[in-house]
């Protein structure tokens, strides 16, 4: 019996944890305050999700102010969203005065927010390189695929723009 009870904690256990990671969509905005990304009711969602520590979010950075100056007065909210960590022992550590300051470097035109432990917006909307985009419907639905690297001479924005206008 005292097995049972044990395995029946642990199920419990598991089944809390997993509901706790897949409902996580706050994060922190490094200006203050939270933003749930996924209540954004009747807007469509635009996620930039890269890391100070990567070069290739300096050009992501480009790519969002275009895409928030396309989508200016629109239906749309757009948010980048930084992955470095927050345990002063990993490698890709950054303070929030860090990352505003890179932020401001990049000239970032939309509300930054910051991924507490460095991976969980990552799991939870399967992203699975950096950078990326992710896509919410107005419902905060994950719309296709996540849009991801970067290649020279490719514009990301264009089939972002394809998918957020088909959405809107």
């Amino acid at each position: 019996m005292k097995t049972i009870k044990h395995i029946f904690a642990f199920s419990a256990f598991l089944i809390i944890s997993a509901f706790a990671v897949s409902a996580q969509t706050t994060l922190p905005s490094l200006s203050g305050g939270s933003v749930d990304v996924q209540a954004q009711r009747g807007k469509v969602v635009i996620l930039a999700v890269g890391a100070s520590w990567l070069p290739l979010s300096g050009k992501q950075a480009e790519y969002t102010n275009s895409l928030a100056k396309k989508y200016a007065g629109k239906n749309v909210a757009i948010y980048f969203v930084l992955t470095d960590s927050t345990n002063p022992k990993s490698k890709n550590y950054a303070t929030d005065a860090q990352l505003r300051q890179w932020a401001s470097s990049k000239g970032l035109s939309v509300t930054v927010l910051r991924d507490s432990d460095g991976a969980a917006t990552l799991r939870k909307f399967g992203i699975d390189q950096l950078p990326s985009f992710v896509v919410l419907d107005k419902s905060g639905v994950k719309s296709g695929e996540t849009f991801g690297g970067s290649s020279p001479g490719f514009d990301i924005t264009v089939p972002i723009s394809k998918k957020v206008d088909s959405l809107l």
